[in-house]
């Protein structure tokens, strides 16, 4: 059975922890929801800290706590401000200076691979990416979830007959972007950061771009 990054979900005891509180206020007559800071008090409040699992790990980025903020009130980001801080981001993303294609069987392995950043797990210790949580990828895989889009045929439907074209530079520039740091292109994504918050390594994300783009790969068969 494939496993979340516990850095990406929260704990069923936090969860609950929440709804509790929220029902509490509710019961005691308050027409209001809790604040940002009441709800991450309440979380952090049902989380220990074991191991390489740390409080930190609570704490939302700039744009996190924006796009959280948009889903609690219902308000859309608006489109100028999205725009400007994706452009931001899209800018800043580290390009590899020796090629974006590793070995396509690496990344399926790192696909397939839901371990890493883990209480239980050591410091150092290579993650996973676990992507098949989240994706359809290789035809042969048939336990994946639909919270993400189907990633069949990613490289052959757009073309890419060979990765390092100057042909194909436009749709793997945008597909490390997306892998690297995917607000960059997507404001609001659930997806994680995966190169931006230190999860996996420029090389672990090279093969992950071979599973995706190879037209060796299974993928895009």
């Amino acid at each position: 059975m494939k496993k979340q990054h516990i850095a990406g979900v929260f704990t069923a005891r936090a969860a609950i922890t929440l709804v509790a509180t929220t029902a509490t206020l509710l019961i005691a007559g308050c027409t209001t929801l809790p604040s940002a800071e009441e709800s991450l008090a309440a979380i952090k409040s049902s989380f220990s800290e074991r191991g390489i699992a740390k409080l930190d790990r609570l704490d939302q980025t700039e744009i996190q706590r924006l796009c959280s903020e948009a889903n609690m009130t219902g308000k859309d980001i608006d489109k100028k401000t999205a725009d400007k801080i994706q452009t931001a981001l899209y800018d800043k993303i580290p390009y590899p200076k020796d090629g974006f294609i590793g070995d396509w069987r690496e990344g399926e392995r790192i696909a397939q691979n839901g371990r890493g950043m883990q209480f239980t797990d050591a410091a150092g210790v290579p993650n996973g990416a676990n992507c098949y949580a989240c994706h359809q990828i290789s035809p042969q895989e048939i336990s994946y979830g639909n919270q993400g889009p189907s990633l069949l045929k990613y490289g052959a439907i757009r073309q890419v007959k060979d990765a390092n074209s100057k042909e194909a530079e436009p749709i793997v520039k945008y597909t490390w972007a997306r892998i690297w740091n995917t607000h960059s292109v997507n404001l609001c994504s659930n997806m994680p950061r995966f190169g931006d918050a230190g999860i996996l390594t420029e090389q672990q994300i090279k093969h992950v771009m071979a599973l995706l783009l190879s037209p060796d790969s299974p993928v895009n068969k």
